[in-house]
């Protein structure tokens, strides 16, 4: 754990630090004796209660695109750039592709742009765990698998953020890093029309509402506990190792949406069963499954949170906030 002490005294910048990874990532960096912590956040998505409250976290409200805010937000030249912010996620970019575009694309390059010139000692981009392989890539999904078949915008678009990176990295000599994130959960997930299904079906869970299982409920995808995917994102952010890497981040676990539907209903106490409805009609991947050897070679990358017991602290998490969850329409 000792790579964990170079963040301290440094100074950080998390766009979308708000939203459910960013808020949780902020808190470890604070816990690691980070100098500043500035989050980036428009707020279209997140909520204000979801960001720690500490000193030494810097809030700027602002679009990811804007030059502007940009402007202001390297001011205090951070030492690291975490870019977790998103238009997020594919049914969003099918309903808003140009959105999307502005957003995941413009918004990637320009705070690459913006990183070069503050000299920043390395930029982690999160990519998408469907961005480089859309439906046709054999299980488990490895880094060395590349199409142009792709299924949404949010696809299409994460690419073009990697390829970003790599041509910063390559060009410039920006350290960028390039990680694939798997279906991430956890606390301060919070549900919504454009939201994960974990968050989603715990709201409908603690509504006494049946869960609305997709297709034939045996399609499958890697859930990924949000602490065990800081600390990737962590390694990411200091070992040398890692620079000009693309690398997943998942659990490496396989869970089918039914078995996801009746563990949160069991840890819910909900008893109202389950509902079968038709897929979305961009959705053709039915299984999702991250190979995580590569994280695990160059990084140490080593995921310890069964689903079952993260999701007991998603609970909890909804147990205690229940009175100022809402469910977000945008």
């Amino acid at each position: 754990m000792g790579y964990l002490e170079e963040y301290a005294g440094k100074t950080v910048l998390v766009t979308g630090g708000a939203g459910l990874i960013g808020s949780n990532l902020v808190k470890r960096l604070i816990e690691l004796d980070a100098k500043k912590v500035f989050i980036l956040d428009s707020f279209i998505s997140a909520v204000r209660w979801n960001i720690p409250q500490h000193p030494r976290v810097m809030l700027i409200e602002g679009d990811v695109a804007d030059e502007v805010i940009l402007k202001r937000v390297f001011f205090d030249k951070p030492d690291y750039v975490f870019h977790l912010a998103a238009h997020f996620a594919n049914q969003k970019a099918v309903d808003y592709p140009e959105e999307n575009l502005r957003v995941n694309a413009l918004g990637t390059m320009r705070l690459l742009q913006f990183s070069h010139m503050a000299n920043v000692k390395r930029f982690v981009f999160a990519s998408s765990g469907c961005s480089a392989y859309g439906s046709r890539a054999p299980v488990p999904l490895k880094e060395d698998f590349v199409t142009l078949h792709l299924d949404t915008p949010y696809q299409i678009h994460k690419l073009l953020g990697e390829l970003y990176c790599n041509f910063f990295l390559n060009h410039w000599g920006l350290p960028t890093v390039r990680l694939r994130l798997f279906n991430v959960y956890g606390p301060s997930g919070l549900p919504g029309k454009y939201k994960n299904v974990i968050p989603n079906f715990m709201h409908m869970a603690h509504q006494g509402k049946p869960l609305t299982v997709m297709g034939t409920g045996q399609e499958t995808r890697d859930f990924t506990f949000v602490g065990d995917l800081i600390d990737g994102l962590l390694r990411g952010g200091i070992l040398e190792e890692a620079i000009g890497q693309e690398m997943n981040l998942g659990s490496g676990v396989e869970t089918p949406s039914i078995d996801l539907a009746n563990m949160i209903n069991k840890v819910s106490g909900n008893t109202a069963g389950t509902i079968s409805i038709e897929k979305r009609d961009w959705d053709h991947g039915s299984r999702r499954l991250a190979s995580i050897d590569k994280a695990r070679s160059v990084m140490g990358y080593d995921p310890q949170t069964k689903l079952e017991d993260g999701l007991k602290k998603v609970n909890e998490w909804f147990v205690e906030n229940k009175e100022r969850i809402v469910y977000l329409e945008t």
